[in-house]
């Protein structure tokens, strides 16, 4: 699968995952964060890239004004940001959470026409929970 970041998320995000040898890009490296919503989404679906957004109630209208009409978009992927906020304190957050979508559905066009959540990846033996509640990293 490949993805497209929405404007509204770093670009270290990006880069972080294509380090992982995942194809993905940032709006804003494509000179895409002008575009309103469904030019995006379309150069999305050119592209083949599903987005992340956290648009909602824009992307759901045009989704679904797309499948009435027949046509297809790569796939949304949608974030909260009650659940994950957006900001250089969540980017390595993102990176786990996108990195476990993208290991899970590593196939062209998996997410064609789907509308998927982004929940946090659950940790790994990097990353554990302290007694405390919070996350520590056990890399040296």
């Amino acid at each position: 699968m490949r993805l497209a970041l929405d404007h509204h998320y770093s670009t270290h995000i990006a880069f972080r995952l294509r380090e992982r040898g995942h194809d993905v890009i940032a709006a804003v490296e494509r000179g895409w964060e002008a575009e309103d919503d469904e030019p995006l989404l379309a150069l999305c679906e050119t592209d083949g890239r599903a987005l992340v957004t956290n648009n909602v109630a824009d992307f759901m209208v045009i989704a679904r004004r797309w499948a009435t009409q027949g046509r297809c978009h790569a796939g949304l992927i949608f974030t909260s940001d009650a659940r994950m906020p957006r900001s250089r304190d969540t980017i390595g957050r993102y990176v786990e959470a996108l990195n476990a979508l993208l290991k899970a559905n590593p196939a062209e066009n998996t997410f064609t026409d789907r509308v998927h959540w982004l929940t946090d990846a659950p940790p790994t033996a990097a990353t554990l929970p302290t007694s405390g509640g919070h996350e520590r990293s056990r890399r040296r």
